[in-house]
Order: C-alpha cells, then structure tokens, then sequence
C-alpha cells in the first residue's frame, strides 16, 4: 500500500489538471501562461531596481532594502510559482523535487530577511532611533517570524515520518493557506517600504507608482494561483 498510495496520488493530480486544462477555454488558459511570465519578470525587474536605488554594501542600512527585497520580491515568489501548471522554470520535473526546491528558496528567504532585519535593527541602535515604531517595521517584524516557523512546519511535508496522526492532504492545505497569508505580509512590507522617508527621498512621481504595481500585481496572480489549485482539488474530492 505505501508504494501505491504516492503513485495514485501523483496520477490523480496529474488527471485533475489534465481536465481543468482541457476545460479552460484557450485564450483563458494563454491569458495565465501571460500572466505568470509577467509575474516572472516583475518580481526580478523590481529586485533589480532596489537593488540599483540602495547600492548595497555603502552603508549598513543599504543592505536593508537589498535584502528584504531580495527575500520577499524574488526568493519568496519564485517559490511559490515552481507549481504553477502555466510557468514553473522546472514544470517537468517531479513533484517531489518541486518541493525541495521550494523549501529551498524559503529557507533563502527566511535568511535574507532575517540578515536585513538585524542590519536595520542594528543600524538604528548605532544611530540611536526607535526600534519598530513604524506601520513598516512591525509588519516586517512579524513577517520574518512568520516566514521562519512556516520554513519550519514545511518539514513533514517533505520528511511524511515527522507527521504522525495528521492527514498529508490536510497539511498540504494548511500549509497553502498559511503560505498564502506569509505571501501577503511579505507583499504588505514591501508596499509599506516603498512608502518610507527613504523610497520616497530617492523616487517619486510616475516611477513610485510603477514600483508600487510590482508587488501587488505579483500578489494578485500568487492568490490566484494558490485559490484556483486547491478549488481544484476541492471540486475533484467532491
């Protein structure tokens, strides 16, 4: 039974999106692939663009926006897009081999984001200002926190022994739901950066609004993703 069990499993996955894709109608189907690409490209351009604006390593706050960006712009999203079924860089590869990339580029994001919160949290007990006394710091407080203890519970998904009594199925869709809700604050950091003294010292008008579509447009197709492949597995169930 537990050679079986996988293999059904890996078949029934594979027949569900066989269907949905055979459903969709064409242009709906092209309409995705687009946006993934675009997805793609967005979450590298605005890494890029931080990148430019803070020219890390001339000063230790410049390895703040660097690397909170670097974590939840480019790290975090490609994560989540290797099981898109329209634009995984690596769609023909097992499941299985999805998932240890993926956990992979969590553990990347947990600590980029964990070296540019102590490089601002430092900075500041240098220079003598309050620590988390903004909208921007508590939230970018409480996402690395979260995105070290969801790394962290991702480990039964990928070693089946550490989840003695609990479904795999059940843990695949908590650990999506809470996923998704990581994804959102770490989006919600980023739009509350770009709206800091320092982003909006260096970039204004036309350009700010430009920067601030990047991660909410990222946001949008992430949610769409992760909503739309587990109504999937709902509908099939059913």
């Amino acid at each position: 039974m537990r050679t079986v069990l996988p293999v059904s499993c890996a078949r029934e996955r594979q027949e569900t999106m066989a269907k949905l894709s055979e459903s969709e109608p064409q242009l709906y189907s092209y309409g995705k692939v687009a946006c993934g690409i675009l997805t793609h490209v967005l979450c590298v351009v605005f890494t890029v663009f931080i990148t430019v604006l803070a020219k890390p390593g001339t000063s230790l706050f410049s390895w703040h926006p660097f690397l909170m960006t670097l974590a939840f712009s480019l790290f975090m999203t490609e994560a989540v897009l290797l099981f898109s079924p329209h634009c995984s860089p690596i769609q023909k590869l097992p499941h299985k081999t999805k998932r240890r990339v993926h956990w992979i580029l969590q553990c990347l994001c947990a600590s980029c984001a964990t070296v540019g919160l102590a490089s601002i949290f430092y900075n500041k007990h240098l220079n003598g200002k309050p620590h988390f006394a903004s909208w921007h710091g508590l939230v970018g407080l409480g996402t690395v926190c979260v995105v070290g203890v969801q790394s962290l519970a991702a480990l039964p998904l990928l070693y089946h022994s550490l989840a003695k009594g609990w479904s795999l199925a059940r843990l695949k869709r908590y650990h999506a739901a809470s996923g998704l809700v990581t994804y959102l604050l770490g989006s919600v950091s980023l739009l509350l950066g770009i709206c800091s003294v320092w982003f909006t010292g260096v970039v204004g008008g036309y350009t700010w609004y430009l920067a601030a579509l990047c991660p909410a447009l990222s946001t949008l197709v992430i949610m769409s993703q992760v909503s739309n492949t587990y109504m999937a597995k709902k509908r099939l169930v059913s």
